[in-house]
């Protein structure tokens, strides 16, 4: 998910404010070793508690759209049992909680929910649910794949077209269709474990990238 102290990476310049930041949630375990930590899902714990800073941080600022990249579809299908169990505790009860006690911000997921557990998926649409209205929108990738997510968008706007009529369809009408808040497009990417890639965040919103 995250390496703790997210927003201690966020410093305020003369440069004027973006309206939309998103962050990639990286180097939880890279982070445990570095603490000496012998389980490396105490960095998760850990990361996962640091979301109500994060958002602290950016409603500070006016900053009032965020995405967070927190687990792929590609790492669900990949990493080990027991890590996941972690994942998911993490997903059903301190990530909910963190969102729900930050007030002020909206709950959006983008992603195959159907690849997490049943409690899993039940606890972060009652959080969407629960938040609904809420000033603030946080966007977050769960279980989500890039191409999965544009090519879904792109089958909803065609939908939507009088008469499916292609000839109509532009950039617009396909980020329109794309899941999360209102305002789609990034203005900000941060990766919190060190890369400089974006490993498939967002890419169409990505106009940083």
């Amino acid at each position: 998910m995250t390496a703790p102290d997210v927003s201690a990476r966020l410093t305020p310049s003369s440069v004027a404010m973006p309206r939309h930041v998103g962050v990639i949630m990286d180097g939880n375990r890279r982070w445990a070793r570095a603490q000496h930590l012998l389980d490396p899902s105490a960095g998760h714990r850990a990361g996962a508690e640091h979301l109500s800073r994060l958002l602290g941080w950016l409603a500070a600022r006016g900053i009032e759209h965020a995405s967070v990249y927190v687990l792929s579809a590609d790492n669900i299908r990949r990493r080990d049992a027991r890590e996941l169990g972690v994942l998911f505790a993490l997903l059903e009860t301190t990530i909910p909680e963190r969102v729900r006690a930050a007030e002020r911000w909206q709950l959006h997921v983008s992603g195959d929910l159907s690849l997490l557990p049943g409690p899993t998926q039940r606890a972060l649409r009652k959080a969407v649910e629960e938040t609904r209205g809420r000033p603030g929108h946080l966007t977050l990738a769960i279980g989500y794949d890039a191409r999965a997510d544009m090519a879904a968008a792109l089958r909803r706007a065609v939908s939507a077209l009088p008469e499916a009529d292609v000839e109509q369809l532009t950039v617009a009408a396909v980020t329109a269709q794309l899941a999360g808040g209102p305002v789609k497009d990034i203005d900000l990417i941060i990766r919190t474990g060190g890369d400089s890639r974006t490993s498939g965040f967002f890419p169409w919103q990505s106009r940083a990238a």
